[in-house]
Formats: structure tokens, C-alpha cells, sequence
């Protein structure tokens, strides 16, 4: 019998393949590949949490959001109703105020007509004695001037009484 390499290799093939099978070599590589496929069964179980967490999170910020957004609008209706009923106001209480300036400028014309028409009177009341005096002082004589005087004593007299 030869002994050729080919020999020398197919016994230290078979040598090893049965060093391999001794060392369960074949058992730690199938425990390893089942540890490797657990732990990326376990990241994908935490993966696919982690997803439901964030897209639950994002339900809750959308709902926040949806909520300051209805808050907003309600502050800002209130907002402007108020502003709509302090304008309103603002108008009533403009034209209470004018409605009374008003009245105060019309008693002050109606007063100021009332002043004039008394000095216009008292004006020509105090004309007409003028010319009165006048007239009476060129047409009448010392006796006619002293009966008058007596006249005008007798009528303060009997009011005086």
C-alpha cells in the first residue's frame, strides 16, 4: 500500500471532522446562531415596544396639540367678544357723553338768549325813560314837570305802604 498526501489528507480530514464532533464544536455554533437569533428576537420585541410607545406618545402630542389648538380659538373668541362689547360700550358711553355735552351747550344757548332778551329789555326800558326824560323835560312846563312829580310820589308812597 501507498501512502500518497491524498492519503495523509483524507486521514486528517477524518481526524479532525472527529476532533470537531468530540469538542461539539457543531452544538456551540447551533447555541451561538440560537443566542444570536434570540437576542435579535428579543431587539425586535423592544423595537416593535419602542414603536408602540412612540406612536402612542404621538396620539397623546396630537390630542395636546388638537386641545391648545381648541383652547386657542376659545380664548380668542372670548377675546373677541370682549373687545366687541368694550367697543360697544365705548360707543354708548361716547354718545351718552355727547348727548350730555349737548344738552349742557344747549342750556348755555337757551341762558345766553334769556341774558340777551333781559339787556335788550332793560336796555330799552332804560332808552325809553332816556327819551321819556327828554321828551318830557323839552315839551312840558314847571307845572306840568311838578304834577307828574307829585304823581310819582303819591304812587311810591301807596306801594311803600
Amino acid at each position: 500500500m501507498v501512502f500518497d498526501a491524498t492519503f495523509f489528507a483524507l486521514v486528517g480530514l477524518i481526524l479532525f471532522l472527529a476532533l470537531v464532533v468530540y469538542l461539539k464544536v457543531p452544538g456551540m455554533a447551533a447555541r451561538s446562531l440560537d443566542e444570536r437569533a434570540g437576542q435579535i428576537r428579543e431587539d425586535l420585541a423592544q423595537a416593535k415596544r419602542l414603536r408602540e410607545e412612540a406612536q402612542q406618545l404621538l396620539a397623546e402630542y396630537q390630542a395636546k396639540r388638537k386641545e391648545a389648538e381648541a383652547d386657542a380659538a376659545t380664548i380668542v373668541a372670548a377675546a373677541e367678544r370682549e373687545a366687541a362689547m368694550l367697543t360697544a360700550e365705548a360707543k354708548v358711553k361716547t354718545e351718552e357723553f355727547v348727548a350730555r355735552r349737548t344738552a349742557l351747550s344747549e342750556q348755555k344757548i337757551k341762558q345766553a338768549e334769556t341774558e340777551a332778551v333781559t339787556a335788550v329789555r332793560a336796555a330799552a326800558v332804560d332808552l325809553a325813560i332816556a327819551a321819556s326824560e327828554k321828551y318830557i323835560a323839552t315839551k312840558a312846563d314847571a307845572q306840568v314837570q311838578q304834577t307828574l312829580f307829585q304823581n310819582a310820589l303819591g304812587e311810591i308812597k301807596a306801594r311803600m305802604n
